[in-house]
């Protein structure tokens, strides 16, 4: 029933993203259900009234997503920081992306398609939602019909949806492989995390698959008297209110010693900050402020990275930020020496082809 080749690209994406989640992040491992049977998918299209690409149900042959929203509270504030495809936390707003599983895809999109029915904007389409946040909402959505995936806007009651992946390398059509949106999205997600492009990190008690880059060309770095800045976005899609939001991610350490002219100091603070932020080759902000999201981080040589995130909309894609942070020798209840900047290497402000 389905082409070998296909199978065979299918069971070494699973076999891989379970060979990472168990290096890195077991706990999520844990949450991934087995297979289900042609039986199942079969009853799943019954429901839905029509297809789902070949892709797709090979996907969900292999592994049905993760588990679903239970009724014990507890276990649901356990399981939501655990998805797969990871999220961020910048202020009040936290996106943690889990995979549903098909009995999940087949409810939730009963009742997206009942909640904008009146609207009458996705009339005669064939989307499923096969991907949604447990925090602030953010839904991914197949088009059944193209293949194509897509991310809600805070618009999507009108309609407005972002493709997550390039078109032109979604084929349904293709005897041997073909390939579908949501196979290509999961295909680069594994690609990024295999390739230290992500990371997990920590929400308080719990660890979690962190969107932001951590490897270059996104996410830059500077080394300035000792003190090493790095610094990276990601596009916020689903943010309230905004048609280009994104979120930034700011690391700060010092690594071996902070050093001022020749002088060795054991700790330094900071202070205040810059930001110069860029619409395409236009400064559209010029930011000074004290202490950073109202916080004077003090850095000792060797500690882990002082991290912290914050977020900017922009007039469209590209822009990017820049800037400095000033920082005190010692404390700045006790300066040692007189205050000096970083630098905050410029990075981008983009609408990738993927989104996640």
């Amino acid at each position: 029933m389905y082409p070998l080749p296909l199978v065979r690209r299918v069971k070494i994406f699973w076999s891989s993203l379970k060979s990472w989640l168990s290096r890195n992040f077991p706990e999520a491992l844990e949450t991934l259900n087995k297979g289900v049977s042609e039986a199942q998918i079969k009853s799943s299209e019954d429901d839905l009234g029509f297809e789902l690409p070949i892709p797709t149900k090979l996907l969900y042959r292999f592994c049905n997503g993760q588990l679903p929203f239970s009724e014990d509270h507890y276990e649901n504030v356990r399981m939501a920081p655990l998805g797969i495809i990871g999220g961020y936390v910048f202020y009040d707003h936290c996106v943690n992306v889990h995979l549903s599983p098909l009995e999940q895809i087949v409810e939730e999109t009963k009742e997206f398609y009942h909640e904008f029915d009146d609207q009458g904007v996705f009339n005669m389409t064939k989307l499923i939602v096969v991907a949604n946040s447990w925090y602030r909402p953010k839904t991914f959505l197949l088009n059944c019909s193209n293949g194509e995936l897509y991310v809600g806007t805070t618009n999507l009651q009108d309609g407005e949806m972002i493709p997550c992946v390039p078109k032109s390398l979604i084929r349904l059509s293709n005897n041997d492989i073909p390939q579908d949106g949501l196979l290509l999205w999961l295909e680069e997600h594994l690609r990024r995390l295999q390739d230290g492009m992500i990371m997990t990190r920590m929400l308080n008690t719990s660890r979690y698959i962190s969107l932001f880059p951590e490897a270059s060309l996104s996410c830059t770095s500077a080394m300035t008297n000792g003190v090493k800045v790095r610094a990276s976005a990601v596009f916020v899609p689903e943010y309230p209110g905004e048609r280009y939001m994104y979120a930034y991610s700011i690391r700060l350490s010092v690594p071996d010693a902070c050093m001022l002219d020749g002088v060795y100091y054991s700790s330094c603070q900071l202070y205040s900050r810059h930001w110069i932020i860029r619409w395409r080759d236009r400064v559209v902000s010029d930011v000074n402020g004290e202490g950073v999201i109202g916080k004077y981080p003090l850095l000792y040589p060797g500690q882990e990275e002082f991290v912290y995130e914050s977020c900017t909309p922009m007039l469209g894609s590209p822009g990017s930020v820049e800037g400095s942070l000033t920082f005190i020798p010692g404390k700045l209840s006790r300066p040692e020496g007189k205050p000096f900047e970083v630098t905050v290497a410029p990075f981008p402000l983009e609408t990738p082809e993927y989104i996640f």
